[in-house]
């Protein structure tokens, strides 16, 4: 198993991507620590680990609330001793948040406070505990719309994807001497709850979005969580700032 009794908090593991990168993480071998804010689904996700065999457990934690993030991760290490892995997935898209010149203010801080500040947060108590062991993979995620501009802008978003990627280049710089890798997936449209329940309510956004998409579907949650496993694992020891775009392509489309 490639991440055999490695210690992972997975962020956001209550549903969606999260919830498929703690299963599958924990198919490989990995004690998965399942922050998340909502309780029932925090512990269904960690228990349907437990029941398909695996081991989890669940904390509750607020990513934009820094004691709560820090109790989080204590009772992480008192439970299991160790951190090797942060699989940082908490964000949310939120329908307010557009262009600049119409997106409420508090549209914008939720959007940063969520994608930018949890990340921050979890850094801060995580990282310390991965200088102990002189070893550790954080993984972020980011997303494809760092790299590009859209007509339809998401700007807080598109803003705050574009600091984690920056993030995710100066943690790799500072830490990799003492162990501690960062990198960044940055997905492109992937069929999550949210996109989906959208997209089934504008079949023409849904028709633009695929045209644009050379694979000529939307991403699975599997298909970032592989990449993820790969970071999360020791195969990926060279692998260190990198910002892999898993996107079907979308990114190197022209027309």
């Amino acid at each position: 198993m490639r991440l055999q009794d490695k210690v992972c908090i997975i962020t956001g593991a209550g549903g969606g991507m999260g919830k498929t990168a703690a299963e599958m993480f924990a198919k490989e071998g990995a004690k998965i620590a399942v922050f998340e804010m909502n309780e029932k689904s925090g512990s269904e996700a960690a228990e349907a680990i437990r029941q398909a065999g695996g081991d989890a457990t669940y904390f509750y934690c607020n990513v934009t609330d820094e004691k709560s993030v820090k109790k989080a991760v204590g009772d992480t290490v008192e439970k299991y001793g160790k951190i090797d892995v942060l699989y940082n997935n908490a964000g949310v898209m939120i329908a307010e948040d557009h262009s600049v010149i119409d997106t409420p203010e508090d549209a914008w801080d939720l959007v940063m406070n969520v994608n930018v500040k949890g990340i921050y947060f979890m850094c801060k108590y995580v990282i310390p505990e991965m200088q102990k062991n002189q070893s550790g993979s954080i993984i972020n995620i980011a997303s494809f719309v760092a790299f590009l501009g859209c007509s339809v802008p998401q700007d807080a978003y598109t803003a705050s994807k574009g600091a984690v990627n920056a993030l995710t280049k100066s943690l790799a710089i500072q830490f990799r001497p003492e162990g501690i890798r960062t990198n960044s997936i940055c997905p492109g449209p992937i069929e999550t709850p949210l996109l989906m329940e959208w997209l089934v309510k504008d079949e023409e956004a849904k028709k633009v979005r695929l045209s644009r998409q050379p694979a000529g579907r939307f991403g699975k949650p599997e298909d970032i969580v592989y990449a993820a496993i790969y970071l999360a694992s020791d195969e990926s020891d060279w692998t260190n700032g990198a910002l892999l775009n898993i996107d079907g392509g979308i990114t190197s489309n022209y027309f």
